[in-house]
């Protein structure tokens, strides 16, 4: 194990030294670390070794997970889905539910060896989006700011919504008690794991942030000291919900939205948030690179042609339907609908609700493991090797679209422009 972590942090060190030249190339983040991943372990050089992955890519996985979900929470400019509802509330309240719904669909044609449940897993699994992939998109200034804003928002917000879906489907596939009636074990379960993740991450929450007033207005936190509290207080949320017999990751999310609804000056936020944001982006790598080293590897002995057209459906018929149907009537045209619907790339959040089902030991968890990870091997590709040039060639579709409008209000016309009232 401590070889595996040698290798672990040695490569983000080296990785740090050029990280932004990288950044602006196709090759960056989790393309990389995977890869790297993939060449380090069994199936290469044999410097990350197999046997030390299997608990340490659970819990690496479960920590990054708790981390991300508690910044992407506490940084979602709620603000956002007020002023600028039409993309990120729709894309969160109805694109997300239907791809879950497309996905199942899809699922129990090409996999009939699994059963209702199992395919409803599998859909929820990969329903997350991650922007880690689409940097280059949630960052560009010139696209337009409905789209880079709503496309953050989503995938902020994202998998925590999918997380009370995913424990309920499991809780009933994996129930203990198979005479127990489906409806009591939902309530079973909203009752324990999603209640006490609402209660222990809201409640820490109020208590830390409340706690972080008085001492800063005492003047008993130095500069230095105000990187560390929000990193503690997410890994809290999360261990005490496990330990309680919640959800961690519920009571991270939850924390994280408590705690940004709290801290609402940008400043105060950031210079609170930038040590986890910093440790979660670091464990994230790190977790990429052990799923290159334990997955990837096995991913080719156990492909089908079942698998592969799930891969390639869930990235683009499954994510892009959705979208296009939430979108309407919002004022996007059609590029702008099909750019948004293409940067849905699967992630982090997949990965872990990957780990989270194979732990459970469910009759179909290596379909639905081989799934997942051959569709995240083919989102790391397509969409980090395309995030920088469809984003820059649709920044410039849309830049004349947004400039229009001023000039054929000077000619008469009052035609909106691509974006309408978005």
């Amino acid at each position: 194990m401590y070889q595996t972590i040698a290798v672990l942090f040695a490569f983000v060190f080296a990785y740090s030294l050029v990280a932004v030249p990288l950044e602006r190339s196709p090759l960056a983040g989790a393309v990389i670390f995977a890869a790297f991943g993939f060449a380090a372990g069994p199936a290469g050089l044999r410097i990350i070794t197999v046997n030390a992955e299997a608990h340490l890519l659970q819990r690496l996985a479960e920590f990054t997970l708790a981390l991300v979900l508690f910044t992407d929470a506490a940084k979602a400019d709620l603000g956002v889905l007020r002023r600028s509802y039409a993309i990120p509330g729709r894309l969160l309240l109805i694109g997300l539910p239907l791809t879950i719904l497309f996905g199942f669909l899809v699922g129990t044609i090409l996999f009939p060896e699994l059963g209702f449940l199992e395919c409803a897993l599998l859909a929820t699994i990969l329903a997350p989006t991650d922007a880690a992939f689409g940097k280059a998109v949630v960052t560009n200034p010139d696209l337009p700011g409905p789209v880079r804003e709503g496309l953050n928002v989503e995938s902020g917000l994202n998998d925590g919504i999918c997380v009370p879906v995913l424990l309920i489907f499991l809780t009933l596939a994996a129930g203990s008690d198979p005479g127990r009636p489906p409806l009591d074990l939902t309530v079973h379960h909203f009752g324990t794991e999603i209640g006490v993740g609402l209660v222990v991450g809201g409640g820490l929450a109020v208590l830390g942030v409340g706690a972080l007033r008085y001492a800063g207005n005492r003047g008993w936190i130095g500069s230095a000291w105000r990187q560390l509290p929000a990193v503690a207080l997410a890994l809290t949320a999360f261990a005490a919900a496990q330990a309680l017999g919640g959800s961690g990751f519920i009571a991270s999310f939850v924390g994280g939205l408590v705690a940004g609804g709290m801290a609402r000056h940008r400043v105060v936020k950031h210079e609170l948030l930038c040590a986890a944001e910093g440790a979660g982006d670091v464990l994230a790598l790190s977790t990429w690179v052990l799923f290159g080293a334990v997955v990837i590897a096995q991913v080719p002995q156990r492909l089908t042609w079942a698998v592969i057209v799930y891969a390639v459906l869930s990235l683009t018929v499954i994510r892009m339907l959705p979208v296009w149907l939430a979108l309407t009537g919002t004022g996007l045209k059609t590029d702008g609908k099909l750019f948004v619907g293409w940067f849905g790339p699967r992630g982090l959040a997949s990965v872990v609700f990957a780990v989270i089902v194979l732990a459970a030991d469910l009759p179909g968890r290596q379909v639905l493991t081989t799934t997942v990870a051959a569709t995240i091997i083919l989102s790391i590709l397509a969409h980090g090797l395309t995030a920088n040039a469809l984003s820059a060639a649709f920044a410039r579709r849309a830049a004349p679209r947004r400039a229009a409008p001023r000039h054929r209000r000077r000619s008469g016309a009052s035609r909106q422009g691509s974006f309408g009232r978005s």
